[in-house]
């Protein structure tokens, strides 16, 4: 009798590529690679290796907002954080004294010439009482939601900053140097501003917006009303000019125009600064001493 084996070679069966140890007999459909369970990732036909599918991904365009921001789950997540921050401080308000903590934070002209510039955010996210935070924070999450899921977080989140600097500077710069004003307003009416230019550009009607801006404005200037219209008129056009550098440009050179119109509106508010620290010189000598 023979082997019917004898002069054949056995031939060994195939091994996950990524694990030498484990038989398999299941190939990726892009690669051809042996894959075992532990590799194989569920495609449209078949499986493909793990290798296969992030060459994959990276080759897929990333969806965007209409204006450039990247496309993420839970939209209005900025809304809402900075939403947070401010019931949060006015929390911390209510516990310490509104009293004592707007008189350390608040934007006053005369300490910010002193020298505490920090007063210029701060008093953006401080609050004079409980109806003062309501509207608001009411008005914030109206305007930002959808506001943050057109513009995407960072730009939203930077139109955000950038109205309540112009908003506090604006106010610093023309204010009676003995005022103290706290309030996320200046940061409001910038978004005010930047959502009017977003519905003008989507060519929706921006009357009913255009009523609202001007009927708060106007309330700011009534008197007794103790409102800072000056941050709000500073807020609405920061806000309104970093809008335009974000949905006027073409999609390649929104990016450059949209830091070039950053570093230039901080440079102007720079500027206004200097000017008023220049302006109330006199006065800080005479308060604190040369």
């Amino acid at each position: 009798m023979t082997d019917p084996t004898d002069g054949v070679q056995a031939v060994a069966p195939p091994t996950c590529y990524r694990h030498p140890s484990r038989e398999t007999y299941v190939r990726c459909t892009r690669c051809d690679r042996p894959i075992c369970p532990d590799c194989m990732v569920s495609a449209s036909v078949g499986f493909q290796c793990p290798e296969c599918v992030s060459a994959g991904n990276a080759s897929v365009r990333q969806p965007r907002t209409t204006y450039g921001g990247t496309v993420r789950s839970g939209d209005g997540i900025v809304t809402r954080v900075l939403i947070g921050a401010n019931v949060a401080l006015f929390l911390i308000e209510l516990l310490i004294g509104i009293d004592q903590v707007t008189a350390r934070y608040g934007l006053q002209p005369v300490k910010i010439a002193h020298g505490e510039y920090y007063r210029l955010i701060t008093a953006g996210f401080l609050h004079a009482s409980v109806f003062h935070i309501l509207f608001n924070m009411l008005a914030l999450f109206w305007l930002g939601t959808p506001l943050e899921a057109r513009l995407g977080r960072s730009r939203y989140l930077l139109v955000y900053a950038m109205s309540l600097i112009g908003g506090s500077i604006v106010s610093f710069c023309f204010s009676p140097f003995t005022i103290i004003g706290v309030g996320a307003s200046g940061a409001i009416f910038g978004l005010m501003g930047a959502f009017v230019v977003v519905a003008w550009k989507q060519k929706l009607d921006i009357r009913p917006f255009l009523w609202l801006i001007g009927l708060n404005l106007v309330i700011g200037f009534l008197p007794g009303t103790n409102i800072d219209w000056r941050a709000h008129v500073g807020g609405l056009l920061t806000g309104a000019v970093m809008a335009l550098a974000i949905v006027l440009p073409k999609p390649a050179h929104r990016r450059v125009v949209l830091a070039a119109t950053t570093v230039l509106v901080l440079v102007v508010l720079a500027g206004a600064m200097v000017w008023r620290i220049n302006d109330l010189r006199p006065v800080v000598h005479a308060v604190f001493g040369p």
